[in-house]
């Protein structure tokens, strides 16, 4: 029994790339080199390919995924996904390697191309009794009605784009006046933009994994922003204090890990996934969920996997290992 071939995706169309290439970085470092073959492969916007230890890029053949290392043709025997946003966090790529069956660390297409759109996705688990905040929706082109928006969001309030990550194009609006300058700059990263009342609490991530059938919650991480809130900034630039475990009560905390489980579940979710949520008055409200969260060694993911008394080699091994057959 050979080493099996894994094939680690990184970068991505969004404006995250970047961070994914961090993200793919730590688990290339990661992964145990006595069970696996490992591959960097870049999935950008200019061209997909595997680059090789001394930087030579091998392009990737489109009809199987596969790739020349130098001296073979490789062709994974799964995909260890850790691209941000467009197109492996939206279902794009989930379908691709679906349909060529090879096994993949993330969830399923049609879960991540629903969670990715938070509109939809609140829409679906508010059926399900899950707490979020008072929202309105606003497609580009359509008439914006500001009294309408501030009757159901109150102020303060954010304004987001529906489909993009890493706080890109949020802003918080305080004043009447501030809102339709925010509406234009949400609608520079995407069509459709979400406004929610601002909550007012604590600010918690909690990663949920499933190894085998089981689901495990993990400790969760408190976000406590310097900005006004958990921005660009904030999460890249070293603006917030990220701490692991969350400062709230074993009450709280069991609660909120309950409630990532259940929101795992009702979205029938795989992999690892982190959901944010803003604890108000003892009660966790759903802000979103991640299904490729940042594995970079300065995201929340990595931390609380250590805090939970694992490496990163034992966690992303559990990852792997769910997948391949």
């Amino acid at each position: 029994m050979g080493k099996k071939h894994i094939a680690v995706a990184m970068g991505g169309y969004s404006s995250e790339y970047q961070i994914s290439l961090n993200s793919g970085g730590v688990v290339c470092e990661a992964l145990d080199k006595n069970k696996y073959e490992v591959y960097p492969i870049h999935i950008l916007e200019e061209g997909w390919s595997f680059v090789a230890k001394n930087g030579t890029k091998h392009p990737i053949n489109k009809a199987d995924f596969s790739f020349d290392n130098g001296t073979e043709t490789i062709r994974p025997d799964a995909i260890f996904n850790t691209i941000h946003g467009t197109p492996g966090e939206d279902g794009y790529l989930q379908a691709y390697w679906e349909l060529l069956k090879i096994p993949h660390t993330s969830t399923d297409y049609y879960q991540a191309a629903l969670s990715f759109n938070k509109r939809d996705c609140l829409s679906v688990l508010k059926n399900f009794g899950v707490r979020c905040a008072n929202s309105y929706y606003v497609n580009e082109g359509t008439e914006i009605n500001l009294d309408e928006i501030i009757k159901i969001t109150g102020l303060p309030c954010f304004v987001k784009p529906n489909r993009s990550g890493s706080s890109f194009g949020v802003s918080k609006v305080h004043e009447m006046n501030e809102m339709m300058p925010a509406i234009e700059k949400a609608f520079t990263e995407d069509s459709e933009i979400i406004i929610e009342r601002a909550l007012v609490g604590t600010e918690v991530g909690v990663g949920v994994y499933n190894n085998g059938n089981e689901i495990i919650a993990l400790p969760p991480t408190e976000i406590v922003s310097e900005n006004e809130f958990f921005d660009f900034e904030a999460k890249y630039l070293g603006k917030s204090q990220e701490i692991t475990p969350a400062r709230i009560s074993e009450k709280e905390t069991e609660i909120l890990q309950h409630e990532a489980k259940r929101i795992y579940k009702l979205l029938n979710m795989k992999g690892v996934t982190r959901s944010d949520f803003i604890i108000e008055k003892g009660k966790p409200y759903f802000l979103e969920i991640n299904t490729n969260p940042g594995l970079s060694k300065e995201s929340i993911i990595p931390k609380q996997a250590r805090e939970a008394g694992m490496t990163l080699t034992e966690f992303f091994d559990i990852l792997l290992q769910n997948v391949i057959k």
